[in-house]
């Protein structure tokens, strides 16, 4: 008979543990801090060893409860995990995108009215998972610009990301040449600092320093083009709908590949989940759709 441990206890001093604090514990497990320090003190009678050593301002694990925390935090992510693909195993329609928040806004979110429609028993999740973000195991797919190579994941090409300057349609009318840029400002995105001397070296313009103020994301950046406070480095799908909606406007003919891909990715143990096989279905065609128009 498997003999277990005071759980409630457990769970209290896992937090407590981890945190660093009984408030912290309280908080991520929905009790006071005096209930967590309740908890963990019967946990210790319970085990008859002593798990913290209770400071003025802090708590210190003792060696004991260093290794049991060690060994107690895997466990229960795996039980997450676990509890997790529960909803897989029971047939539940769930898919969590992690994907960043310029590809939701300006691509993916315009277009999600018609996936519900087709789908509407799938209930869409969108997390936060841009390039610097790592995948996480609870999310079903991501969406993720790069070479391709993600290793233990499959990726599947979508659209190739190219360059080509943005702005409003006021400012576009004193643009005619790219050596015309010289007397604008530059608009720039702090993660993407090469977008802008990768397209110039294309198009043979030189010794002209991208200035202008710097955005974090690139849907700040092309919202400023809109305003006309600059021109923005486009790239695309970000820019396909403004283009199209006449928002913004490509002032020159040249486009510059950006050296990457967006690539769908994804576990190989979750591509046959109920939600994802109609997601990759819908977005596959759509990606298609949009490259075609």
């Amino acid at each position: 008979m498997r003999k277990l441990p005071f759980l409630n206890g457990v769970r209290a001093f896992e937090a407590a543990a981890r945190s660093g604090s009984f408030t912290a514990a309280g908080h991520e497990l929905n009790v006071t801090p005096a209930a967590i320090s309740r908890m963990v003190h019967l946990l210790e009678e319970r085990l008859g060893v002593g798990l913290f050593e209770r400071k003025a301002n802090r708590l210190e694990p003792t060696a004991a409860g260093r290794a049991y925390q060690l060994g107690l935090t895997p466990l229960f992510d795996q039980l997450a995990s676990l509890t997790a693909q529960l909803g897989t195993l029971s047939g539940a329609r769930t898919l969590t995108v992690g994907v960043g928040p310029t590809f939701a806004t300006r691509w993916l979110i315009p277009r999600l009215v018609d996936f519900q429609k087709r789908e509407p028993e799938v209930e869409v999740r969108f997390v936060t998972g841009g390039a610097t973000v790592p995948f996480n195991d609870d999310w079903t797919c991501g969406i993720r610009l790069g070479d391709g190579n993600w290793p233990g994941f499959a990726a599947e090409r979508l659209f190739a990301a190219d360059l080509s300057p943005v702005c409003a349609p006021t400012m576009a009318r004193r643009l005619k040449r790219p050596s015309d840029l010289r007397g604008v400002r530059l608009l720039r995105v702090g993660h993407a600092a090469e977008d802008w001397s990768r397209w110039m070296k294309a198009v043979g313009l030189t010794k002209c320093p991208a200035k202008g103020p710097q955005f974090e994301y690139f849907g700040q950046a092309l919202q400023a083009a809109a305003d006309g406070v600059g021109v923005a480095m486009g790239i695309s799908p970000y820019v396909d709908d403004d283009l199209r909606a006449g928002r913004l406007v490509a002032p020159f003919a040249q486009s510059v590949t950006k050296g990457q891909h967006w690539y769908l990715i994804y576990r190989p143990d979750r591509k046959d989940e109920p939600a994802f096989t109609a997601f990759r279905a819908w977005i596959t065609r759509t990606a298609n759709a949009s490259r075609a128009s």
